[in-house]
This record gives structure tokens, sequence and C-alpha cells, in this order.
């Protein structure tokens, strides 16, 4: 359910390259050239818009009004419709309501709304919104509404469908309704339309026309690696077996249910299994984290939905499909991470858990395979050749081994930027009150009528008087928060004893008591090259530096220094008692202040203050610091190409997801790892078109994952 706040974010943020995008901003706005300027993110409008903004508005506007041939055949789609909280059932009911007829008796100017058929009308989205400037909370809802089934069951409105006008944003017709299935279904529709071609033209060769399937028919099928059992990994998985692919999956860590027990024994007993914990395993980072299905790539692309519709097919609620911000928690992703398995292990892929991949086999600018061996195996002194026609490389961005592999194959690693910081917790019931005020009583953990309050909130720190020197990094920066979780806990994301790195957790209720989010600042190579971290890894040592120092301020065993949101802004160390912390390795006072570099921790500094203003009580004895968070996406991107997702310097190998830097977030990765797939199907003829032809073009990559 999303709750939308007057802090908006543009599309772009966290900007790669933060130094381009403020003097713009600068001189848009009109800003004095002073040092620190706090510039809250918002939305532009009007005359702020960039030409290429302009240019697509002007032209939904004119493709909206253009005038609808036939104003009773398709869809009619109601958007914006309002519904108050009392009017309303409530977050968990995706139906239509008494109080929704009323709003689309109001959109069609039908005068009766109790006499409207629900059964015409389909919930297409639902979101919550709380924003201030209304004069009250309210339910908004996109809904389809089906002309035929409407005058089939109510012929009297058939007179008022006749006087519907299109108006961009609220009321748009559609002639035919778009249906987009899971992945699963979309190839087995492609097959069939493929096969019945080939029937008519009596077969081709290399293909087989039997049961309305074309499939490869060579001397053998392509056997494929897949490196990794993240999002990115698994659906590029299972495009390939769908297609006919002899399909390997590689993963490092554990299956769900061991995982959960390593994890376990590291929450208890203080034990981190270096290769299965919250960021190695089954399903990746994501599997123990939010579970936030939200993405900047185009919530309704039809990649999106046939991730989205493949995740439902898996087990996920159907609620995914219209909530405004959907997300699934550690609970319901476990179940579903057994049936895809299932699902590819029934399709003759073969899974190999706790199998690590030490090395890559190449020979003659081509990879023919992957040296591999156990991940309990620290020596790896049992090492195993296999050999392959391609490799997908799709691990995440903690395998860092991995970076260091490649790099010794001179492969191309560019360095990207990414953001650190420090994750902050309050009190669930303050963030429900900040933003709902007295409804805030309302959400009963989860339970409520109204979803567990979250927050977005974003700024940029500019230091334009061009005396800084380079050695303090970037003149201007973004700070934002990220990965947001609301009845939530911090939890520790390290895959080294020796390094502190955390995260923030929900499951699908959110019904813990605290709300933590990071707040992040940008970093880019200027920031690596003044510690003296040079190279494609720099920003790798860069991370590990300041998870290093975290571990030290904590002291050992996993406890994770703290401090108070107050205490940080005064850059002291109060002798009085902490409040109390979701994590639950322990925690212990520090000067988080003295953790980074001074110009990093200025910016998190003013940021807090200007998120205060946006959130009055942000800024509390109650909020609590954690440190340190570093892993919000990948500090190196792996170049490849735009069409066939091969590595430029690498024949056979094909990097995709979070961890090849062209993702971030669950569906952004599923996303990938889908399109490569396909790619990967029709550089060895299992797919004779491209991916455009069935779920359109790609979107470029996303690296936020808020």
């Amino acid at each position: 359910m999303s709750v939308l706040r007057s802090v908006r974010l543009p599309l772009s943020l966290p900007f790669p390259n933060s130094t381009s995008i403020l003097p713009y901003l600068t001189r848009r706005l009109h800003l004095p050239p002073t040092f620190p300027k706090i510039l809250c993110a918002t939305k532009r409008t009007g005359k702020q818009r960039y030409p290429s903004e302009k240019k697509k508005l002007k032209l939904k506007h004119k493709e909206a009004l253009t005038d609808v041939k036939n104003k009773f055949d398709g869809i009619w789609r109601l958007s914006k419709l309002a519904v108050s909280v009392q009017d309303d059932p409530g977050k968990d009911f995706l139906g239509v309501s008494d109080g929704l007829l009323q709003e689309i008796a109001k959109a069609i100017k039908f005068p009766v709304a109790s006499m409207l058929p629900p059964e015409a009308f389909s919930v297409i989205r639902k979101s919550f919104d709380a924003r201030k400037m209304l004069k009250e909370a309210k339910f908004v809802y996109t809904v389809d509404m089906d002309v035929s089934e409407l005058i089939n069951l109510e012929p009297r409105t058939r007179d008022f469908i006749s006087d519907l006008e299109p108006r961009v944003g609220l009321i748009e017709h559609m002639p035919r309704e778009r249906v987009s299935g899971d992945i699963i279904s979309v190839i087995q529709d492609c097959k069939k339309v493929e096969g019945e071609r080939l029937l008519k033209e009596g077969g081709v060769n290399g293909y087989s026309s039997n049961a309305g399937a074309y499939k490869y028919t060579g001397s053998r099928k392509p056997k494929i690696a897949v490196v990794g059992s993240g999002p990115s990994g698994l659906f590029a998985s299972l495009v390939l077996a769908e297609l006919g692919a002899d399909v390997t999956l590689i993963e490092r860590g554990q299956p769900v249910e061991q995982r959960g027990r390593d994890i376990g024994a590291l929450m208890v007993r203080r034990i981190l299994e270096l290769e299965s914990n919250f960021c190695f395993g089954e399903g990746g980072a994501g599997t123990w984290s939010d579970g936030k299905l939200v993405t900047r790539i185009g919530r309704n692309s039809d990649s999106v939905l046939a991730v989205m519709k493949t995740l439902v097919h898996f087990g996920a609620p159907e609620n995914i499909l219209i909530d405004g911000k959907p997300h699934l928690g550690t609970d319901r992703l476990v179940p579903l991470l057994r049936n895809f398995r299932q699902n590819l292990q029934d399709q003759g892929v073969s899974i190999k858990f706790g199998t690590r991949v030490d090395d890559l086999i190449i020979e003659d600018g081509h990879v023919v395979g992957v040296k591999v061996s156990d991940s309990k195996d620290k020596q790896k002194l049992d090492s195993q050749k296999l050999g392959f026609d391609a490799v997908i490389l799709a691990v995440g961005h903690s395998a860092r081994d991995i970076y260091h592999m490649l790099l010794s194959h001179d492969i191309d690693l560019m360095p990207k930027d990414f953001a650190v910081g420090l994750r902050i917790e309050h009190p669930q019931e303050l963030i429900n009150s900040v933003q709902y005020s007295s409804l805030g009583t309302e959400v009963h953990r989860g339970r409520g009528k109204i979803p567990v309050a979250d927050y977005k909130v974003a700024s940029y720190v500019s230091r334009e008087d061009g005396k800084t020197p380079s050695s303090s990094g970037p003149t201007s920066r973004s700070c934002y928060s990220f990965c947001m979780c609301p009845g939530g806990q911090v939890v520790l994301t390290s895959t080294d004893p020796s390094e502190i790195c955390i995260n923030g957790m929900s499951f699908s209720r959110r019904a813990s008591k605290w709300a933590n989010a990071a707040l992040v600042v940008t970093v880019s190579t200027q920031d690596f090259n003044s510690l003296n971290f040079h190279g494609p890894l720099a920003g790798i040592d860069f991370q590990r530096e300041f998870e290093r120092r975290a571990a030290v301020m904590g002291g050992g065993d996993f406890v994770v220094p703290v401090q108070t949101a107050t205490d940080f802004l005064d850059g002291k160390l109060s002798v009085t008692s902490l409040p109390p912390s979701s994590y639950r390795l322990g925690v212990k006072a520090a000067k988080l202040h003295e953790l980074f570099p001074m110009h990093i921790t200025d910016a998190l500094r003013h940021s807090v203050s200007a998120f205060d203003k946006e959130l009055p009580g942000f800024i509390s004895n109650e909020a609590l610091l954690h440190g340190v968070e570093t892993r919000t996406s990948s500090p190196i991107q792996i170049p490849r190409s735009s069409d066939t997702y091969e590595s430029m310097s690498l024949k056979g190998l094909y990097p995709v997801g979070e961890g090849a830097g062209y993702a971030g977030g669950i569906v952004s990765a599923a996303v990938d790892g889908m399109h490569a797939g396909f790619a990967v199907a029709k550089r060895f003829g299992l797919f004779l078109d491209g991916i455009e032809s069935v779920l359109g073009k790609a979107q470029g990559a996303v690296f936020a994952k808020y």
C-alpha cells in the first residue's frame, strides 16, 4: 500500500554524476552560491520540466485527447478516484466498495451509484494518500471500466458513456484490454504461435513443430551456467529452461530451509556462515529484507507485469499486482522460492547449492566453463571443471571475490557511484503519528485499516565556493532515505567477521514496533581516491574501510555502534542510556560522527536537519543511528552489449543483475535476468525473435532501491 508524502523524488535519483546535476538545479532554482545549500527534492512542473519531459507530456496529451472512434468498445480507465478512510473497507480490501462506486459515479456523471454493477469494474491500483496538504487522508484508486459488461448489466449507463470525454490522467480510453501473463505463459504462447507458423510451412531445419512447440533439435542442447540464484539468476534460468536450454544453476549459498537455520545460528549464537547468511543463499540478499517490489523502471511495463505475475504464479498474494507500494516480506518469500525451485527442477534445471565459482575457464577469448568447489572448502582443494557454452553471471554485489577473479582475467570493470551512511531507527508509533496525525492509532501494527506508515525523503547538499580541494570529495552530492522498513528490524549483512554492515528487514505484516531506514550519501571515485583507493575495485576498498571501522567501534562479536540522532548532530557522546534497538546482537554507544570523513558527516547532518523539517519529530532522543550502511548498490559495473547482454571484453560471459551494476532491487534484477535469458536463448537459436517483440525494450539500469 502506497503512502504518499509531499516530498517527491526525481526519477533519476541517485544521480550517477552528482557533480553535474547540482549546478543545473542551482541555476534553475536561482539559489545563491553559499554552502551548504539543502534542496528538498520536488516534482518538476511547468517551466522546470526538462525539454524531453515536456515533449513526452505533450505527446501523451495529444494521444489521450484524440477522438475516440468507438466509446462503447474496450476499456475506460478511471484514475485518481479518492475514497475517504471512513468510506473504505481498508488497505486489505482490493475489490469495488460502495464508497468507490460513489467516486466512479461522479467520474462518469451517473446519478445513482448504487445502480452501478461492481462486476463491470476492476481495481488496477490502490494506494493511500496521507499528505498534509489534503483535508483528510484518502485511499486512491485506478479502475478499469469494461464498457460492454457495464451496458449489458445496466443499459441505462449507455447515454453517460456516450458523453464521456478523455481527460489526461483522469479518464482515458483503451480500445482493447492489454492482457500480459506471467513469463511462463508468455513463453508458452510464443511457442504456440511459432509452432502454428512452422506447421504451415512444414517445419524448419533445426526445429521441431511437434505439439505446437518450437525447440532446438541440434546434436545437443546448449549448456548454460547461471551463477547466482537471486532474482536475476532465477528468472534467467526460468526463461532458458522454458525455451529448452540445458541449465545449471550454481549457488554458493544454501537453499532457504538451511539458510534460515544458518541465519538463526547467527542471531542466537553469533556464528557467521561465510557462504550462507543474509547476503548469500537462495533468493539472494532480498530474501531476508523487506521484500520490496517497488521499481523505477516502469510499474506498468510488460516486463515488470510479467515478473509480478510470475511471482503470483509461484505463491505471492495477488494484491502485489494492485498495491501502490507492494512488498512481500521474508515470511512470504521463503515458500515462494521453494515453489520457484521446484518448477526449475521439474523443467530439468540442475541446481548446485553450496557450490562456489572460483574461476572461469577461458579459451581463445571465450568462456568455455567454470571451476567450482564446495563453499565450505576455503582452500579450494577439491576444485572441479564444468564445461558450458555460456555463463550468465548473476551474482549479488557482495560477491567481492568474483570481482577480483574477473579482474585477474583483465575483464573490464568500471567503478560506479553508490551511497554510504547510517541506518536510523524510530518507534513505529512515532512515524505513524508524524505521517498520519490522529489516524496513526488506526495502524494496529499492520492489522488496522490503514497501512503501517513509511517515508521517503531526499535532499541535495552543494559546496560551490570553488575553493574546495579535490581531496575533500565532490562539490555536491545527494542524500536520501534508502530501503525504508516500516514495522521492521535492523539486521547484520556482514560477510566477513572483521566487518560490520547492516540492513533492514520486515515480515509481511510489518508488525514490529520499530521503523528503520538508511540515510545515505552518494560517493564516487573522488571519495575513493581521497582515501588512496584507486582502480576498478576502489569502491570495494572504500566499503571495507568503513565496515572495519564500524566493527572496531562496536568492539567485536557483531555488536553494532550506535548514536542518538541528537548526539550525532551535536558531535558528542552522551553518557545517558540509549533508546532500545531492534538489532538483536547488541549495540554500543559510539562516536559515529567520527566514522566517515568530515564532508560525508556534514552532508548527513545537514540532510537529517532537512528531513526533520519535512517530518517533524524525525530528530528526537528516540531516534537511534546504527553503523554502517555501505552496500546500497554495486560499486562496479561490468560493461556489456545493450543488445546481446554479452560482456564487452569476454565472449560467452553475460553479466546481469545487481552485482553487474544493472539493477537495484528485486523487480529490476528479475527483469534484467529475464531479458538476458531471452538474449542468450536467441544467441543459441532457441528463440527466433527479439525480446522486444514479446515484452518491449528493457529500460535502463536503475540503482536505487527505495
